[in-house]
């Protein structure tokens, strides 16, 4: 069936619809209901663009548990149906979402069929299989309609734009549950939303969210051509997600930030000796303000070896032990802490989580699943440092420099933090290597 059969078997479909509504519930607010949703639907599919750049916020930045009061709207339920309803209407009727294909794409794709096909011989089936319906399958489905999606320049600018806002939002709240001692786990670390079960609950993960917008700060800061507003406004962001980030007291995120900052700088420094040199101090310095010896674990109360480096050692020795004993398919997505005493050597009264996203990846997908995921990682900062270094950034919109400098920055970000924070199965790469094929394409079609 062509597009021009299809939209006049949608609109056939419609007006019957609404005929035997009408002559069902015959009422005037029926018809004017009616009325409204072609209109409706106009604007979904003419916004799709924002439809679903505003679930991956909502999804990423959990912005209706950063401010509960609008967690009643049900915005992320609204927005994940107004996006699946514009990748059907884009791909069968009006058809301009345009599929295409990438390495990235391959190795996601052979990655994910791995962690589905692991579910069934998961050591908890019904918890692998609750993550990967709840959150991991909309997480790859959403990574392919984000890099499809992603065509023009002002998506990218847009895009960046948006981030910067809700890492404000982010930091904000942050910074206000520290000063109020609002939900601060060990007396000093801050966290959003931990009475009500949010993501951000935890100061690693806050921190890794809040290490995500850092290297869109940076860059529209050091962009000279952006307006001054856009560029005291990054500032203003950057220096938000930093103290909020030193209030979280997670050294995975103080080492992603100072990975961050650092290839920024290695492209503008030209004395490597000078710029590593700096860079410890810098990061002292921060372990310092941020108050790491002060916590409760890892402290400078702990001697020797702290309480939170040796936990992650165990947990790391567990994750291990699942790979050997599961080489192939590890064992299942979400199910490193449910086995965490059948592999630990030090066994304390309490599971732990793996603290490190290659030794989780490692434990839940097996060794084939790291190697591929590596694959991902390596092939996405590929393409991101080669549109860095082969595009003429001269050439381009000062919006696009800041994009293509921040793309390579925020998967170092990742690749550093990730050593110290679980996040191989949650949005903040896959949103990256979307972002960094829809790159990747939009200057191929130049």
């Amino acid at each position: 069936m062509d597009s021009c059969n299809l939209k006049g078997f949608a609109i056939a479909t419609y007006i019957m619809l609404t005929v035997s509504v009408m002559y069902l519930f015959p009422h005037p607010i029926v018809l004017v209901a009616f009325g409204v949703v072609p209109f409706a639907l106009w604007g979904v599919v003419r916004f799709s663009f924002y439809v679903v750049i505003g679930f991956v916020v909502f999804s990423f930045f959990r912005i209706h548990e950063v401010f509960p009061m609008i967690e009643p709207l049900k915005f992320p339920m609204m927005l994940a149906l107004g996006s699946l309803l514009v990748i059907s209407i884009r791909l069968t009727i009006t058809r301009n979402l345009h599929p295409y294909w990438s390495k990235q794409f391959t190795y996601l794709m052979l990655f994910f069929i791995l962690v589905t096909l692991a579910i069934p011989f998961s050591a908890n089936v019904g918890v692998a299989t609750t993550a990967w319906t709840g959150v991991y399958s909309k997480i790859i489905i959403m990574t392919f309609v984000i890099a499809w999606m992603m065509r023009e320049e002002s998506h990218f600018i847009i895009s960046c734009r948006i981030f910067l806002v809700a890492g404000a939002c982010v930091g904000i709240v942050a910074l206000i549950n520290k000063a109020n001692g609002v939900g601060l786990v060990e007396g000093t670390r801050v966290t959003i939303g931990r009475d009500i079960g949010s993501l951000l609950g935890d100061p690693n993960d806050l921190a890794l969210v809040l290490l995500y917008p850092m290297a869109y700060a940076i860059a529209s800061f050091l962009e000279n051509q952006l307006t001054r507003f856009e560029r005291v406004f990054a500032f203003v962001v950057f220096v938000l997600l930093l103290f909020a980030l030193l209030a979280t007291q997670s050294r995975g995120g103080l080492l992603g930030f100072l990975a961050v900052v650092g290839l920024f700088a290695y492209n503008r420094v030209r004395s490597k000796i000078m710029l590593f040199g700096g860079g410890t101090v810098v990061l002292l310095i921060l372990f310092a303000v941020a108050g790491i010896s002060d916590r409760s674990s890892g402290g400078a109360a702990e001697e020797g070896i702290d309480e939170s480096a040796m936990g992650r050692i165990y947990a790391w020795e567990a994750a291990w032990n699942m790979a050997l004993d599961n080489p192939f398919l590890g064992v299942g997505i979400n199910n490193f802490i449910h086995n965490y005493f059948s592999y630990s050597t030090h066994w304390d009264g309490m599971n732990h989580a793996v603290h490190s996203t290659w030794f989780g990846v490692l434990a839940e997908s097996g060794f084939l699943g790291l190697f591929l995921f590596v694959g991902l990682i390596v092939t996405t900062f590929t393409a991101a440092w080669k549109i860095l270094k082969n595009t003429d950034l001269a050439k381009l919109s000062p919006g696009m420099r800041v994009t293509v400098n921040a793309a390579p920055a925020g998967i170092v970000g990742f690749v550093v933090s990730g050593t110290f924070l679980t996040q191989g199965f949650i949005w903040p790469i896959y949103l990256q290597v979307a972002l960094v094929i829809a790159l990747q394409r939009y200057f191929h079609k130049e």
